[in-house]
């Protein structure tokens, strides 16, 4: 019996009340309060005291005004203004400004000390202080904005709601069984229409961080946001989400609860509302906890504020393998409101005030109302099918890109350059080893008839690398540098936006090169460039002569004849007397000129008078042709565009460059035929046509035909 007494003594009333069976006798819960509670069942007691709980604080005030801000409703929610002021907190580059805040206090204090006047002095100090204040905070780098949008001091979502709101009522919950403080939700009034307002809130200070877990959500969190979001779209309330997290909390329990299910199960239902959906980032909004609620027809983002797949430190200590190289990889994310805005990820920047929105948060929440309102104004316009769509193309459009533009010339400077370290070999050794490459290469070549196998090449690449950089030197030294780069970039825009190529940049780019040339003397290095150049003249022919080369010079001649036949031959009634002459040859049997009879040896020398006449006809009209285009600007500069674009083309062009061809074609044909026809080319070609042989004098006493012919 006392052993049975002794394990339930730790249970408590309500535990056993809720086991018990039939059998048992017992007192009505009002009563509970008072001393014992005795139970009785199968010859045995229980005896349970009830511990003294404190009476609920209800939160309304006895008389509540009813013109209080944020209505009466507002007093049912636990965030409550403040009873002590928050500690300013400086940050590492506001430091010069605290210590200019200092000096103007010690005046001030000196002044209300001695009685003297020190106006100007101060006013002197105040005007340095509010223009070194607005110098930084209007080039601050994005590691900056990262550590304002973390300020301990920053308004959060609830502080921004009671601000812009007229009224508004918290509602909790996931009915799921536990109500998330991360995320908080309720309905609002601006300017009387009402909104549903969903937003991730930090604490204000430590006690309240820890309660609001840091601003870092629950899958109960989302799940209460989920919930809030089908609530709207029922009755019809546009969406505003304020975005503050360093994102969704990651310890196991989360897990287990289902983290990610509860992310995309938000991420998926948000594109099926259909009322407006506006998210508005006011500090820090990480990964997939951001994105939870962010899925919104428009995004909008305070100045300071910072919006990134992963943090900064993260990132560094992937790639960098240290923390401490996150001003470098927050400079690479691009995750700053105005990147952000270049990008089409977000689409506004709502203004902060110099020093943050901590600075005035009343200003800065005064200025999410007048977004909200603008942004809603628009939004409310569209039926349900185009706000559908409208939030659909804004998420499908984000990291859109078309196969065959070329990379932004900007985007490719900013590329990670590859580490080249060139040791320069000095101008005596190089020499030295130029000659000794020289004799290996014709030593190995007299005792062997195969090429021998140097490691010519890395000499070659390495010499070309030096000439280079001897280049960038005299460059340097010459003070071509800036025009240098303004026309690469010129270049390169011309190139990477597929357009012809100006002839205006064509005249500039032959300017800087004479320019370059006349001032080359002069610079320090040239003597070693010389010296280089040479050097990487002599090995590029000794590479001809360990490849064997020289050997092939006669293939090369048979081919290039070859080619000038094939030329010559192009007429097709050349063609044709060529193949009637050696048809006539092959009949005959001949092997040499005098095996032929006189008639057949002077249709060949007719033959070939005629081929030459035709080839220096050919000639002269291309010549005349050639001077009448550089004669005129406006010719040359439409061929040199339409060389220009057929390479662009390519073998099968599309619509647009086929188009731009021929329209460039349209243009240079009559300026062409016009200028054939006042030089008199018209005559060459028909002269060229009938075969006229007034055009050249060939010597008569060279009728003679050799077997060469």
């Amino acid at each position: 019996m006392a052993a049975s007494s002794a394990s339930l003594s730790g249970a408590s009333a309500s535990d056993l009340l809720r086991s018990s069976t039939s059998g048992f006798n017992g007192v009505p819960l009002r009563t509970m309060g008072k001393g014992k509670l005795v139970l009785k069942r199968r010859n045995f007691t229980v005896a349970a005291r009830l511990r003294k709980v404190k009476k609920h604080e209800y939160p309304w005030p006895p008389n509540p005004d009813p013109n209080v801000k944020g209505g009466v409703l507002s007093h049912l929610s636990l965030f409550k203004p403040l009873k002590e002021k928050p500690k300013p907190v400086t940050l590492d580059f506001e430091r010069p400004l605290v210590d200019l805040q200092k000096k103007i206090i010690d005046v001030q204090k000196m002044a209300n000390e001695t009685g003297l006047d020190f106006s100007d002095q101060i006013l002197s100090l105040e005007t340095k202080y509010h223009q070194a204040l607005k110098d930084l905070y209007t080039h601050l780098t994005p590691i900056q904005r990262v550590n304002i949008a973390r300020h301990p001091n920053r308004p959060t979502f609830l502080d921004h709601v009671f601000n812009i709101t007229e009224k508004f009522v918290e509602l909790h919950g996931d009915r799921a069984g536990y109500d998330d403080p991360a995320i908080v939700t309720g309905l609002g009034t601006i300017d009387g229409r009402s909104y549903m307002f969903i937003g991730h809130q930090k604490g204000r200070n430590t006690k309240e961080n820890i309660q609001r877990n840091f601003g870092m959500p629950t899958p109960h969190g989302y799940r209460k946001a989920l919930r809030l979001m089908e609530y709207a779209d029922h009755h019809g309330f546009p969406i505003v989400t304020f975005i503050d997290t360093p994102g969704a909390y990651a310890d196991l329990k989360s897990e287990e609860l289902g983290q990610g299910e509860a992310i995309a199960h938000n991420l998926r239902s948000m594109f099926g509302l259909k009322v407006p959906v506006i998210s508005i980032v006011i500090g820090e909004g990480g990964s997939g906890g951001a994105l939870a609620i962010g899925c919104a027809n428009k995004l909008l983002m305070l100045e300071n504020a910072v919006f990134y797949v992963a943090s900064p430190e993260a990132c560094a200590a992937i790639l960098w393998k240290t923390a401490k190289a996150s001003p470098k990889a927050a400079e690479k994310l691009k995750i700053t409101a105005t990147e952000l805005c270049k990008l089409q990820i977000a689409d506004g920047v709502i203004p902060e005030p110099l020093g943050g929105a901590h600075a005035d948060p009343e200003w800065t929440s005064q200025q999410i109302k007048k977004a909200i309102k603008e942004t809603m104004d628009e939004l409310m316009k569209m039926n349900t099918e185009e706000l559908l769509k409208h939030r659909m193309l804004k998420f499908r459009k984000i990291g859109g890109f078309q196969e065959g533009i070329p990379i932004d010339p900007k985007r490719k400077a900013n590329m990670k350059k590859r580490d080249l370290s060139i040791a320069k070999i000095p101008d005596a050794e190089l020499e030295v080893e130029v000659e000794k490459l020289k004799q290996q290469v014709l030593e190995a070549k007299e005792s062997s008839p195969v090429p021998p196998k140097l490691d010519l090449d890395e000499m070659l690449k390495q010499l070309a690398r030096e000439v280079d950089l001897e280049y960038s030197e005299a460059v340097k030294a010459t003070g071509l540098t800036d025009s240098l780069l303004k026309l690469r970039e010129e270049v390169s825009k011309a190139n990477a936006d597929n357009q012809i190529v100006d002839p205006l940049l064509e005249g500039k780019i032959e300017k800087l090169r004479v320019e370059f040339e006349q001032q080359l003397r002069a610079a320090p290095n040239y003597g070693r460039l010389q010296n280089k150049l040479n050097y990487l003249s002599e090995l590029c022919k000794v590479k001809l002569l360990s490849d064997g080369k020289k050997d092939n010079e006669a293939v090369t001649f048979k081919q290039e004849l070859k080619k000038k036949i094939d030329n010559a031959l192009s007429d097709p009634k050349i063609r044709e007397t060529f193949e009637a002459l050696k048809a006539e040859i092959k009949g005959v049997g001949a092997s040499s000129a005098s095996d032929l009879d006189d008639e057949l040896k002077k249709k060949i020398i007719e033959f070939i008078k005629e081929v030459k006449e035709v080839k220096e006809v050919k000639e002269v009209i291309e010549n005349q042709i050639e001077s009448l285009v550089n004669s005129s600007d406006d010719i040359k500069s439409k061929i040199l565009q339409l060389k220009l674009e057929v390479p662009k083309a390519g073998e099968t062009p599309d619509s647009e460059p086929k188009n731009r061809i021929g329209a460039l074609v349209q243009l240079i044909k009559p300026s062409l035929v016009e200028a054939v026809d006042s030089s008199g080319l018209k005559d060459l070609f028909e002269n060229l046509v009938s075969n006229d042989g007034s055009l050249t004098h060939e010597d008569p006493a060279r009728d003679s035909l050799t077997d060469d012919q």
